[in-house]
Protein backbone atom coordinates (compact mmCIF):
# COMPACT_ATOMS: atom_id res chain seq x y z
CA UNK A 1 0.00 0.00 0.00
CA UNK A 2 1.65 3.43 -0.61
CA UNK A 3 2.14 5.46 2.48
CA UNK A 4 1.20 8.84 3.66
CA UNK A 5 4.04 11.03 4.49
CA UNK A 6 3.78 13.45 7.31
CA UNK A 7 5.94 16.23 5.70
CA UNK A 8 7.29 18.11 8.66
CA UNK A 9 4.71 16.70 10.28
CA UNK A 10 1.00 17.76 9.27
CA UNK A 11 2.69 21.79 8.63
CA UNK A 12 -0.58 22.30 6.73
CA UNK A 13 -2.35 22.76 10.00
CA UNK A 14 0.56 22.95 12.98
CA UNK A 15 4.03 25.21 12.70
CA UNK A 16 6.53 22.59 11.08
CA UNK A 17 9.21 20.27 12.84
CA UNK A 18 6.90 20.43 16.03
CA UNK A 19 5.62 17.66 18.21
CA UNK A 20 2.47 19.05 17.86
CA UNK A 21 2.58 19.01 14.02
CA UNK A 22 4.11 15.10 14.61
CA UNK A 23 1.07 14.26 17.12
CA UNK A 24 -2.02 15.36 14.38
CA UNK A 25 0.10 13.94 11.41
CA UNK A 26 -0.27 10.69 13.71
CA UNK A 27 -3.44 11.57 14.37
CA UNK A 28 -4.63 11.84 11.24
CA UNK A 29 -3.21 8.74 9.73
CA UNK A 30 0.00 9.01 8.47
CA UNK A 31 2.28 5.93 7.81
CA UNK A 32 5.85 8.30 8.56
CA UNK A 33 6.32 11.28 10.13
CA UNK A 34 9.28 13.10 7.95
CA UNK A 35 11.12 15.55 9.56
CA UNK A 36 15.03 17.55 9.47
CA UNK A 37 17.61 17.84 11.59
CA UNK A 38 20.86 20.47 12.53
CA UNK A 39 22.85 20.43 14.67
CA UNK A 40 23.41 22.74 17.99
CA UNK A 41 26.28 24.31 19.06
CA UNK A 42 27.27 21.39 21.48
CA UNK A 43 26.23 18.43 19.06
CA UNK A 44 23.01 18.20 19.71
CA UNK A 45 20.50 17.03 16.53
CA UNK A 46 17.69 19.64 17.10
CA UNK A 47 14.22 19.54 14.45
CA UNK A 48 14.70 22.45 12.00
CA UNK A 49 14.37 22.64 8.43
CA UNK A 50 16.95 24.81 7.76
CA UNK A 51 20.59 25.92 9.53
CA UNK A 52 19.21 29.25 9.74
CA UNK A 53 16.44 30.07 12.55
CA UNK A 54 15.02 32.70 10.97
CA UNK A 55 11.93 32.05 9.66
CA UNK A 56 11.16 28.83 11.82
CA UNK A 57 11.93 30.48 15.14
CA UNK A 58 11.41 33.60 16.87
CA UNK A 59 15.15 34.25 17.41
CA UNK A 60 15.05 37.65 15.07
CA UNK A 61 12.94 39.02 18.09
CA UNK A 62 15.22 38.01 20.69
CA UNK A 63 17.35 41.07 21.57
CA UNK A 64 19.30 38.59 23.81
CA UNK A 65 20.88 37.25 20.47
CA UNK A 66 21.35 40.02 18.10
CA UNK A 67 24.85 39.82 17.91
CA UNK A 68 24.64 36.70 17.07
CA UNK A 69 23.20 37.66 13.65
CA UNK A 70 25.59 36.75 10.53
CA UNK A 71 26.25 35.64 6.88
CA UNK A 72 27.25 32.28 6.27
CA UNK A 73 27.98 30.48 2.61
CA UNK A 74 25.46 27.48 2.97
CA UNK A 75 25.62 25.29 -0.13
CA UNK A 76 27.29 27.82 -2.40
CA UNK A 77 24.89 30.46 -1.48
CA UNK A 78 25.02 33.21 0.91
CA UNK A 79 22.70 33.43 3.93
CA UNK A 80 22.12 36.05 6.48
CA UNK A 81 20.40 34.90 9.91
CA UNK A 82 20.89 32.97 13.11
CA UNK A 83 22.08 29.70 12.91
CA UNK A 84 21.99 26.77 14.75
CA UNK A 85 25.49 25.87 15.35
CA UNK A 86 26.21 29.15 16.91
CA UNK A 87 23.47 28.28 19.53
CA UNK A 88 23.94 25.85 22.33
CA UNK A 89 21.08 23.16 23.13
CA UNK A 90 20.03 25.15 25.70
CA UNK A 91 19.73 28.13 24.19
CA UNK A 92 17.90 26.99 21.00
CA UNK A 93 15.02 25.47 23.60
CA UNK A 94 14.54 29.03 24.72
CA UNK A 95 13.51 29.32 21.58
CA UNK A 96 9.71 29.32 20.13
CA UNK A 97 8.48 28.04 16.69
CA UNK A 98 6.57 29.91 14.15
CA UNK A 99 4.91 29.38 11.16
CA UNK A 100 6.68 29.60 8.48
CA UNK A 101 3.97 31.06 5.66
CA UNK A 102 1.92 33.07 8.05
CA UNK A 103 0.44 34.97 5.24
CA UNK A 104 -0.43 31.88 3.63
CA UNK A 105 -1.32 29.86 6.30
CA UNK A 106 -2.71 32.11 9.15
CA UNK A 107 -4.95 29.22 10.89
CA UNK A 108 -1.09 27.20 11.36
CA UNK A 109 0.40 30.33 12.63
CA UNK A 110 -2.50 30.50 15.64
CA UNK A 111 0.03 27.84 16.99
CA UNK A 112 3.01 29.43 17.19
CA UNK A 113 5.39 29.22 20.54
CA UNK A 114 5.79 25.75 20.78
CA UNK A 115 9.47 24.52 21.85
CA UNK A 116 11.59 23.45 19.28
CA UNK A 117 12.53 19.94 19.85
CA UNK A 118 15.59 17.91 19.97
CA UNK A 119 15.70 14.87 17.43
CA UNK A 120 16.18 12.51 20.05
CA UNK A 121 12.89 14.21 22.02
CA UNK A 122 10.91 13.83 18.72
CA UNK A 123 11.86 10.01 18.61
CA UNK A 124 11.16 9.24 22.09
CA UNK A 125 7.77 11.35 21.40
CA UNK A 126 6.97 9.21 18.61
CA UNK A 127 7.73 5.66 20.42
CA UNK A 128 5.00 7.54 22.97
CA UNK A 129 2.33 8.34 20.22
CA UNK A 130 3.16 4.83 18.52
CA UNK A 131 2.04 2.85 21.23
CA UNK A 132 -1.42 4.90 21.95
CA UNK A 133 -1.92 4.37 18.58
CA UNK A 134 -1.22 0.37 18.62
CA UNK A 135 0.52 0.96 15.09
CA UNK A 136 4.30 1.45 14.07
CA UNK A 137 4.65 5.23 13.33
CA UNK A 138 7.44 5.10 10.79
CA UNK A 139 10.23 8.18 10.86
CA UNK A 140 11.44 10.08 7.53
CA UNK A 141 14.66 12.19 8.69
CA UNK A 142 17.12 14.58 6.49
CA UNK A 143 20.37 15.51 7.81
CA UNK A 144 20.67 19.13 6.43
CA UNK A 145 23.22 20.49 4.57
CA UNK A 146 25.57 17.64 5.47
CA UNK A 147 28.59 19.17 3.48
CA UNK A 148 28.44 22.45 5.33
CA UNK A 149 28.14 20.63 8.59
CA UNK A 150 30.98 18.57 7.48
CA UNK A 151 33.05 21.20 6.61
CA UNK A 152 33.00 23.07 9.86
CA UNK A 153 33.40 20.10 11.73
CA UNK A 154 30.19 18.86 12.90
CA UNK A 155 29.33 16.10 10.70
CA UNK A 156 25.52 15.76 10.94
CA UNK A 157 25.26 12.05 9.67
CA UNK A 158 27.42 10.78 12.54
CA UNK A 159 25.34 12.46 15.16
CA UNK A 160 22.24 11.18 13.44
CA UNK A 161 23.34 7.68 13.41
CA UNK A 162 24.16 7.98 17.18
CA UNK A 163 20.19 9.17 17.86
CA UNK A 164 18.82 6.38 16.01
CA UNK A 165 21.11 3.68 17.57
CA UNK A 166 19.64 4.84 21.05
CA UNK A 167 16.31 4.93 19.86
CA UNK A 168 16.59 1.36 18.63
CA UNK A 169 15.87 2.65 15.26
CA UNK A 170 19.37 1.76 13.12
CA UNK A 171 18.19 -1.81 11.98
CA UNK A 172 17.35 -2.42 8.20
CA UNK A 173 13.40 -3.60 9.66
CA UNK A 174 13.19 -0.72 12.00
CA UNK A 175 10.22 1.45 10.02
CA UNK A 176 12.71 4.73 9.39
CA UNK A 177 14.36 5.83 6.06
CA UNK A 178 16.90 8.71 6.02
CA UNK A 179 16.95 10.58 3.10
CA UNK A 180 19.56 13.58 1.33
CA UNK A 181 19.91 15.36 -1.37
CA UNK A 182 23.50 14.76 -1.56
CA UNK A 183 25.30 10.96 -2.07
CA UNK A 184 28.51 11.27 -0.56
CA UNK A 185 26.63 11.42 3.22
CA UNK A 186 24.16 8.23 2.29
CA UNK A 187 27.02 6.63 1.49
CA UNK A 188 28.66 7.82 5.06
CA UNK A 189 25.23 6.35 6.74
CA UNK A 190 25.72 3.12 4.73
CA UNK A 191 29.02 2.52 6.79
CA UNK A 192 27.41 3.18 9.75
CA UNK A 193 24.23 1.84 10.12
CA UNK A 194 21.46 -0.70 8.50
CA UNK A 195 19.08 1.86 8.33
CA UNK A 196 17.39 2.66 4.99
CA UNK A 197 18.70 4.95 2.70
CA UNK A 198 16.58 7.29 0.44
CA UNK A 199 18.13 9.47 -2.95
CA UNK A 200 16.36 13.31 -2.70
CA UNK A 201 15.94 14.55 -5.81
CA UNK A 202 15.26 18.49 -7.26
CA UNK A 203 14.79 19.86 -10.86
CA UNK A 204 17.51 21.55 -12.36
CA UNK A 205 20.52 21.22 -10.63
CA UNK A 206 22.54 18.50 -9.00
CA UNK A 207 23.87 16.82 -5.86
CA UNK A 208 25.86 19.79 -3.90
CA UNK A 209 28.66 17.44 -2.41
CA UNK A 210 29.02 16.65 -6.32
CA UNK A 211 28.83 20.13 -7.25
CA UNK A 212 31.39 21.48 -4.61
CA UNK A 213 33.71 18.67 -5.64
CA UNK A 214 33.98 20.05 -9.29
CA UNK A 215 31.42 17.44 -10.56
CA UNK A 216 28.51 18.76 -12.71
CA UNK A 217 26.28 15.63 -12.25
CA UNK A 218 22.79 17.15 -12.55
CA UNK A 219 19.81 14.70 -11.05
CA UNK A 220 18.13 14.91 -14.58
CA UNK A 221 21.12 12.20 -15.35
CA UNK A 222 20.85 10.05 -11.71
CA UNK A 223 17.03 9.49 -13.54
CA UNK A 224 18.34 7.65 -16.64
CA UNK A 225 18.19 3.60 -16.19
CA UNK A 226 21.98 3.91 -15.58
CA UNK A 227 21.75 6.31 -12.98
CA UNK A 228 19.21 4.79 -11.33
CA UNK A 229 20.71 1.59 -11.18
CA UNK A 230 23.73 3.67 -9.15
CA UNK A 231 20.94 5.21 -6.96
CA UNK A 232 20.01 1.14 -6.56
CA UNK A 233 23.34 0.44 -5.24
CA UNK A 234 23.15 2.55 -1.87
CA UNK A 235 19.39 3.17 -1.29
CA UNK A 236 15.98 1.46 -1.76
CA UNK A 237 14.08 4.46 -2.95
CA UNK A 238 13.98 7.30 -4.53
CA UNK A 239 12.15 11.21 -3.48
CA UNK A 240 11.79 13.16 -6.96
CA UNK A 241 10.19 17.02 -6.75
CA UNK A 242 6.63 15.69 -7.84
CA UNK A 243 6.94 17.53 -11.25
CA UNK A 244 9.83 14.90 -12.28
CA UNK A 245 6.70 12.08 -11.89
CA UNK A 246 4.17 14.18 -13.56
CA UNK A 247 5.36 17.63 -15.28
CA UNK A 248 3.22 20.53 -15.59
CA UNK A 249 3.67 23.29 -18.19
CA UNK A 250 3.91 26.98 -17.78
CA UNK A 251 0.16 27.88 -17.24
CA UNK A 252 -0.05 24.80 -14.67
CA UNK A 253 -1.42 22.73 -16.69
CA UNK A 254 -0.58 18.80 -16.68
CA UNK A 255 1.54 18.12 -19.04
CA UNK A 256 2.06 14.41 -18.38
CA UNK A 257 4.26 11.60 -16.99
CA UNK A 258 7.75 11.29 -17.26
CA UNK A 259 8.09 7.72 -17.44
CA UNK A 260 10.22 7.93 -14.19
CA UNK A 261 8.08 5.96 -11.76
CA UNK A 262 8.30 2.57 -13.73
CA UNK A 263 12.27 3.23 -14.87
CA UNK A 264 12.67 3.03 -11.17
CA UNK A 265 10.74 0.23 -9.86
CA UNK A 266 12.28 -1.38 -12.94
CA UNK A 267 15.85 -0.44 -11.29
CA UNK A 268 14.09 -1.69 -7.92
CA UNK A 269 13.53 1.78 -6.57
CA UNK A 270 10.61 2.87 -4.53
CA UNK A 271 9.15 6.75 -5.42
CA UNK A 272 8.36 8.64 -3.07
CA UNK A 273 7.35 12.09 -4.22
CA UNK A 274 7.38 15.43 -2.54
CA UNK A 275 5.59 17.94 -1.69
CA UNK A 276 1.97 17.66 -1.90
CA UNK A 277 -0.38 20.79 -0.55
CA UNK A 278 -3.53 21.58 -0.60
CA UNK A 279 -3.03 25.86 -1.49
CA UNK A 280 -3.96 26.75 -4.98
CA UNK A 281 -0.21 28.20 -5.12
CA UNK A 282 0.88 24.80 -5.24
CA UNK A 283 -1.33 22.58 -7.11
CA UNK A 284 -1.77 22.09 -10.85
CA UNK A 285 -4.26 24.38 -12.53
CA UNK A 286 -6.55 21.50 -13.06
CA UNK A 287 -6.59 21.45 -9.24
CA UNK A 288 -6.81 25.00 -7.75
CA UNK A 289 -10.47 26.53 -6.53
CA UNK A 290 -10.73 29.94 -7.43
CA UNK A 291 -7.93 32.38 -8.17
CA UNK A 292 -6.53 33.00 -4.42
CA UNK A 293 -2.99 31.75 -3.80
CA UNK A 294 -4.02 30.70 -0.21
CA UNK A 295 -7.31 29.20 -0.89
CA UNK A 296 -7.62 25.62 -0.40
CA UNK A 297 -8.05 23.85 -3.83
CA UNK A 298 -8.84 20.13 -4.37
CA UNK A 299 -5.21 18.19 -2.79
CA UNK A 300 -6.76 14.98 -2.45
CA UNK A 301 -7.45 15.23 -6.43
CA UNK A 302 -4.03 15.82 -7.43
CA UNK A 303 -2.69 13.29 -4.33
CA UNK A 304 -4.86 10.51 -6.25
CA UNK A 305 -3.51 11.42 -9.90
CA UNK A 306 -0.07 10.31 -8.77
CA UNK A 307 -0.99 7.04 -6.85
CA UNK A 308 -2.71 5.99 -10.66
CA UNK A 309 0.77 7.31 -11.49
CA UNK A 310 2.59 3.91 -9.54
CA UNK A 311 4.25 6.38 -6.80
CA UNK A 312 4.98 4.44 -3.78
CA UNK A 313 4.42 7.09 -1.06
CA UNK A 314 3.58 10.90 -0.85
CA UNK A 315 4.96 13.73 1.08
CA UNK A 316 2.01 15.88 2.21
CA UNK A 317 1.80 18.84 4.43
CA UNK A 318 -2.04 17.99 4.70
CA UNK A 319 -2.37 14.45 5.57
CA UNK A 320 -5.95 13.76 5.97
CA UNK A 321 -5.83 14.75 1.98
CA UNK A 322 -3.85 12.35 1.14
CA UNK A 323 -5.30 9.96 3.47
CA UNK A 324 -8.54 10.70 1.34
CA UNK A 325 -7.04 10.39 -1.62
CA UNK A 326 -5.48 6.74 -0.66
CA UNK A 327 -9.14 5.42 0.39
CA UNK A 328 -10.71 6.56 -3.18
CA UNK A 329 -7.54 5.31 -4.73
CA UNK A 330 -8.05 1.75 -2.67
CA UNK A 331 -11.70 1.39 -3.42
CA UNK A 332 -12.69 -1.75 -5.28
CA UNK A 333 -14.85 0.32 -7.50
CA UNK A 334 -12.60 2.53 -8.92
CA UNK A 335 -11.67 3.13 -12.66
CA UNK A 336 -7.87 4.00 -13.53
CA UNK A 337 -7.71 6.25 -16.05
CA UNK A 338 -4.69 7.56 -17.60
CA UNK A 339 -3.80 11.65 -16.44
Amino acid sequence: MPLVIGHRGSCGYRPENTLISFALAVELGADFVEMDVVPSADGVLVVRHDADLSDSTDVAARPEFAERRRTATIDGADVDGWFADDFTVAEIRTLRAVERHPDLRRHSARYDGQPVPTFAETLTWLAQLATEAGRPIGVYVEPKHPTYYRSIGKPVEDLLVKDLAAAGRDRADSPTFVQSFEIDPLHRVASMTEVRRVQLMGSGHGPYDRTAAGDPLLYSEMTTPSGLRRIAEYAVGIGPNKEMVLATDRTGQLAGLTGLVPAAHEAGLFVHPYTFRDENKYLAEPYRRGTDPSARGDGAAECEAFLRAGVDGLFTDFVDSAMAARAAWLRPERVLTSV
